[in-house]
């Protein structure tokens, strides 16, 4: 199977080339030819190997939270959202979770009452700690069919596109 790229520089052997205009856009859309469709395989694949060897039922986005938390702490809610990539609802949403199985805390921002500040509790702190080898691994298993080159051209390539 030719990848997306390839197609769109030269037709498959054997194709005929179709007058300009006589195809629609529906039907040159072939699902298994978009990078969507690979980067949310890719994703599946790596949320099925996290929840394998994550012991705590945390979510990766619950996971991503805690750790950069602990990096930044004292922080926002907003910030924290900011620098994980959520949005500010799913960030509140994964915060909230947190607080709830009491790995975070909140409190009004002393500067601003509109803000919350976010650390990590004790518990927060022991579940990172549990967990940081097997997050590891995580990415070590889900990179694993790359080579070591491939690992480092998707990263860049992702990086790239992000």
């Amino acid at each position: 199977m030719n990848s997306p790229l390839e197609e769109q520089i030269a037709p498959p052997l054997g194709h005929r080339e179709e007058p300009a205009g006589s195809r629609t856009k529906a039907t040159q859309y072939a699902l298994g030819e978009q990078i969507g469709f690979y980067l949310r395989q890719a994703n599946q694949r790596h949320v099925a190997i996290f929840s394998e060897l994550i012991a705590e039922k945390l979510t990766t986005t619950q996971w991503a939270a805690l750790v950069k938390l602990k990096d930044l702490q004292p922080c926002s809610q907003g910030k924290l959202g900011r620098e994980t990539a959520m949005d500010m609802a799913t960030i509140k949403g994964v915060v909230d979770r947190l607080v709830k199985r009491g790995l975070v805390n909140t409190a009004p921002d002393p500067s601003d009452a509109r803000r919350l500040v976010l650390t990590l509790t004790g518990a927060g702190k022991e579940t990172i700690d549990r967990n940081l080898s097997a997050a590891l691994d995580v990415s070590q298993q889900t990179l694993n069919p790359l080579t070591a080159g491939e690992r480092m051209m998707l990263m860049e390539l992702l990086q790239k596109i992000c």
